[in-house]
């Protein structure tokens, strides 16, 4: 199984340039990153929320603004990922 991804990354990297892979790669990891903030996020948040329900405003608010840090976070990523090629 090894051997044959390494043959497919060997053969995509011969044809397109190794800066094109490594910006995919890089693009793909901001993006999986990102989706694994925000769910982290999102989860601690939900429990927060039913531990505390009197601070289910405040709780909100922290949630959207450390999610929307996240996105911008990983779209700088993304966004510079693209200028590479």
């Amino acid at each position: 199984m090894n051997s044959m991804l390494l043959t497919v990354l060997l053969q995509a990297a011969a044809g397109a340039g190794l800066s094109k892979i490594g910006a995919a790669i890089g693009a793909g990891l901001a993006a999986i990153g990102a989706g694994v903030g925000i769910g982290r996020i999102g989860a601690s948040g939900v429990e927060a929320m039913a531990r505390q329900p009197e601070m289910l405003s405040d709780l909100r608010m922290n949630v959207i603004i450390f999610a929307a840090l996240v996105e911008g976070v990983a779209l700088f990523a993304i966004v510079i990922c693209f200028l590479t090629l």
